[in-house]
């Protein structure tokens, strides 16, 4: 199985901002464990801080990859972009958020990717 993995803007800080929320390990670190855990798994990342980066990325994802996993991050709760992007896919998106979002600022609570994701996992750091 080939999956992608995306991550959205301020994503490429972990392990440096705000740790008691977003603990102290480093995306890239994170991606090395699991590498060496899935070894018969070709899992592939991308990070960007731009919504139509994103947007290329998951269209281009449907070409090459079995599945995406997306933490569309702050755009999460904005982009309608994002989400008609994943609505025009044929593979199975997840959505998923290292903290809960629905245990922190009331903006948060709502996604615009939920519905059109296959499903979503969120609060258990970077175990999401």
């Amino acid at each position: 199985m080939k999956i992608i993995i995306i991550n959205g803007p301020n994503l490429n800080l972990l392990g440096i901002r705000e740790k008691e929320i977003y603990g102290n390990q480093t995306f890239e670190d994170f991606f090395e464990y699991l590498g060496n855990k899935y070894p018969t798994q070709t899992i592939d990342f991308y990070q960007s801080n731009h919504e139509g980066d994103i947007v290329d990325k998951i269209q281009e994802a449907r070409l090459i990859f079995d599945a995406v996993i997306i933490n569309a991050g702050a755009y999460t709760h904005s982009s309608i972009a994002i989400a008609d992007a994943i609505s025009s896919i044929n593979i199975p998106v997840i959505e998923v958020h290292i903290s809960n979002i629905f245990k922190r600022e009331k903006f948060r609570h709502k996604s615009y990717l939920t519905h059109v994701c296959k499903g979503i996992i969120s609060g258990f750091g970077l175990n999401s």
